[in-house]
């Protein structure tokens, strides 16, 4: 066999590396629904019942024996009108996904700014997340800000080179690890999109946690935007949704655009349900969450660093929300199975999410703290690091240093 061609024994072991990564997500996503000790369990985990029965709360937030909702009315305007009300805004209008929402606000805005160039970060959500429909299919143009994992400053809105209509600021900024401004810093470069004759439009599809590190309430935040998105699943635990605040003539327009857009959905009472459920149950909690993750990612770094773990980051610190992210000098592989194996023997899962390699040797992975998280100590943190590391030898660890 000539020394050019593929070995058939290579290749065999090329599929085998595929096959046991795949046994592992398995293996991963079995030990999310089983593990009896989690820091967050999220709704999209469940079966059908027990997602199903989010629904036993609906008489509570919303009179039953009213007529169904169609194509937009009944629960879902009153949904619309509580997010209007939360945010301190005209109008609301419900969205079938943010991806939607979002892209149709800004679209409206070019249109009435006459400039189709949107400024935004080079890690948000329209760029990295949603296949180039920001141009593709809503014929705007993204002119990047800055790539640097935090939010964009106003010196660099200020100089951006080219003319924008529209500024959009993702809060958090989820990519880099859901890192937010200061106050002050985010009505700087509020105050510098204005310079530029620009509008500003709020990503907040985790706005509902931002308020605890800006230090103001969901309203004042929001005032500062002409117009916000919000999600309703990301953390209030909904079916899924989300919706655009802003004047009343914007919101008009959306509508309209929506309905072109596909989103005009015939029946949509389990989602809207759902999302109204969310907040009146779990917004009022968020700021609990995020008080208590500020606890367990110092017991976590102190536990990594205990355990003779060579190099350790928890980022940012402290949390600016109840998410934050975890580095650790590792393949993203043997992460997963040490964090694996631990729920598989112990029924304790610390590290649930899936690791990503960001470098050779080099991994990180996003934890969250909710309800479930609620239960657990800076011990009980403390203590399952060391479990974590323990296997994480075993597993064949090996660090850059």
């Amino acid at each position: 066999m000539s020394d050019t061609q593929p070995r058939r024994g290579h290749q065999q072991d090329d599929t085998s590396d595929e096959e046991r990564r795949e046994r592992l997500r398995e293996r991963r996503v079995t030990a999310q629904r089983t593990a009896s000790r989690v820091l967050a369990r999220h709704g999209f985990q469940q079966t059908l019942r027990e997602r199903l029965a989010l629904l036993d709360a609906a008489q509570d937030v919303y009179d039953l024996d009213e007529p169904s909702d169609v194509y937009g009315n009944r629960v879902v305007e009153a949904l619309e009108e509580k997010v209007a009300g939360l945010l301190g805004m005209e109008a609301a209008a419900f969205f079938p996904t943010g991806t939607m929402a979002q892209q149709i606000a800004l679209r409206c805005w070019a249109g009435r700014t006459g400039n189709p160039a949107v400024a935004l970060h080079a890690l948000s959500h329209p760029v990295v997340h949603e296949g180039d429909a920001l141009s593709q299919v809503s014929g705007l143009r993204p002119a990047r800000v800055t790539s640097e994992p935090r939010i964009p400053t106003a010196a660099e809105v200020r100089n951006l080179a080219e003319p924008f209509g529209t500024l959009m600021v993702e809060l958090p900024l989820r990519e880099p690890g859901f890192v937010l401004p200061t106050w002050e810093e985010l009505t700087e470069v509020v105050e510098a999109a204005r310079e530029r004759d620009a509008v500003v439009h709020f990503d907040g599809a985790r706005l509902w946690e931002s308020t605890v590190h800006l230090g103001r309430p969901l309203e004042e935040i929001a005032g500062l935007a002409d117009s916000v998105y919000v999600s309703f699943y990301k953390s209030l635990e909904a079916f899924g949704g989300a919706a655009l605040a802003g004047p009343g003539t914007l919101i008009e327009e959306a509508k309209t655009w929506r309905h072109r857009y596909g989103g005009q959905v015939f029946q949509q009472f389990p989602t809207a349900l759902s999302a109204l459920v969310g907040l009146e149950t779990r917004l009022p909690r968020l700021p609990e969450y995020v008080a208590h993750a500020r606890v367990l990612a110092a017991a976590l770094r102190e536990g990594l660093a205990a355990a003779g773990v060579p190099w350790a980051r928890v980022h940012p610190e402290p949390p600016h929300t109840h998410q934050f992210q975890v580095w650790l000098p590792y393949d993203a592989d043997v992460l997963t199975e040490a964090a694996v194996r631990q729920a598989e023997e112990t029924g304790t899962f610390l590290f649930a999410r899936a690791w990503q390699a960001a470098g050779p040797g080099l991994a990180f992975t996003e934890v969250a703290v909710e309800a479930a998280g609620l239960d657990w100590s800076a011990d009980d943190v403390r203590e399952a690091v060391a479990g974590f590391a323990a296997r994480l030898l075993e597993a064949g660890g090996r660090n850059i240093a």
